[in-house]
């Protein structure tokens, strides 16, 4: 690997400022990058390689003195970028081709530009999950830098730490926080892959751990108390409260495999979907309950899905985030007229549900704590391992204890 070594020839006239280069050693043989950067013998620290401020300089020339110094590890950044790129190569090279390449002067990739074009490359390999989640931090990060954009050189610790500020002050919490910086990482760590930036570890310093959220869970008779409410004045809450409920009776589904549950997914009393997280596939025994949702909320005619959210043919995805968005808002304003003191959203009923089944006294063997895991990955693994009817009679329990006045 080459070498880089920054001198300091002094001025054939004294009291002259002498000139700054760089020298380039690889294989023994060593060649010079003239710079016309000039200082006083005074300004040099021979033993470092390095720039020095006497006490006696005026402000302006320390100035000009710390403004050299960041020109100059600028340089050193970039010359190590290109020792890294040919070594990455893997083919010989000289100390020719080195001076040559840094003489390139290559635009640098700014964070924003690359992030477009790693999106636009998983985009072609399918990666649609990726490519949103990429796509959901690069709308971020752009608002954060005001439509501008930061050399991926430039990325360090003082730009991440003031990215996650800025984050703070928008009122995400934590673990939101954490998902922007945790993306914006392996971006980062893609370009280093690339070989366009040698790491500086810019994310030694911000948060990108995930916290254990407190799991909320409402008890039956709360679930009833939202069952029996009269909304049919506001089809919007009622559709609201309704998709919460069908959660609730589907063992907690998530509002994303709700969406795209399809009519055919429903066979001979039994309903089967696959989980859009994990691919994992999972049946229901269907309920007069779960029938009567889709009877009072149609699908339109035509539709090959089983709930009326989102229609085909348009961008669904972006269907699925505004109803998402629009449902947790009726809920939390169902909640309030309830009276909770915890707000009410789809995620809840996820939880109420494996609360329900734990009062009951269903063997964790048959349903785990569910939401009370440290990991959501932990209650895959038991669901996994579950026999379907096993779960069905489980939950058949439980939607009997809701009809009943006194779960």
């Amino acid at each position: 690997m080459a070498s880089i070594k920054l001198k300091f020839r002094t001025s054939s006239v004294q009291e002259k400022e002498g000139r700054l280069y760089y020298q380039v050693i690889h294989n023994r043989v060593a060649r010079q990058i003239h710079t016309e950067y000039r200082i006083y013998s005074s300004e040099w620290d021979a033993d470092h390689s390095n720039i020095i401020l006497p006490t006696s300089v005026t402000p302006q020339r320390q100035a000009y003195l710390l403004s050299l110094k960041d020109t100059l590890d600028a340089d050193r950044k970039k010359l190590l970028l290109v020792i890294a790129r040919l070594d990455k190569e893997g083919q010989s090279y000289t100390a020719d081709t080195v001076v040559d390449n840094f003489h390139e002067g290559k635009e640098l990739h700014g964070i924003i530009g690359y992030t477009l074009e790693l999106n636009e490359k998983l985009r072609r390999i399918g990666k649609k999950r990726m490519v949103a989640r990429y796509k959901t931090t690069l709308n971020s990060l752009q608002r954060y830098l005001k439509g501008g954009d930061v050399p991926l050189e430039e990325v360090d610790g003082t730009t991440i730490q003031g990215y996650e500020q800025w984050l703070k002050d928008s009122g995400l919490c934590r673990n939101t926080t954490s998902f922007y910086i945790r993306n914006l990482r392996t971006i980062y760590n893609h370009a280093v892959d690339d070989g366009l930036v040698i790491s500086s570890s810019p994310f030694k310093h911000v948060y990108t751990g995930i916290d254990k959220t407190v799991k909320r869970a409402l008890p039956l008779e709360i679930i009833k108390q939202l069952k029996e409410l009269d909304l049919s004045l506001n089809p919007r809450l009622e559709l609201a409260r309704d998709m919460f409920l069908f959660s609730f009776y589907t063992r907690g589904m998530s509002f994303i495999d709700m969406v795209y549950l399809k009519k055919s997914d429903l066979k001979n009393g039994i309903l089967s979907y696959r989980r859009r997280k994990t691919g994992q596939l999972l049946t229901i025994a269907w309920e007069k309950c779960m029938q009567e949702i889709i009877e009072r909320h149609p699908a339109v005619e035509g539709s090959i899905y089983l709930l009326p959210i989102i229609q085909p043919g348009t961008d669904e995805r972006r269907q699925y985030k505004n109803a998402s968005a629009r449902i947790n808002k009726h809920l939390r304003k169902i909640g309030e007229m309830a009276g909770l003191s915890t707000p009410l959203t789809m995620y809840v009923s996820r939880h109420s549900w494996a609360s329900a089944a734990k009062e009951k006294k269903i063997p964790l063997s048959i349903i785990s704590e569910g939401l009370g895991h440290d990991s959501e990955l932990t209650t895959r693994i038991y669901l996994a391992s579950l026999d379907t009817a096993e779960i069905d009679r489980a939950n058949s329990l439980i939607l009997r204890a809701l009809q009943k006045d006194n779960p």
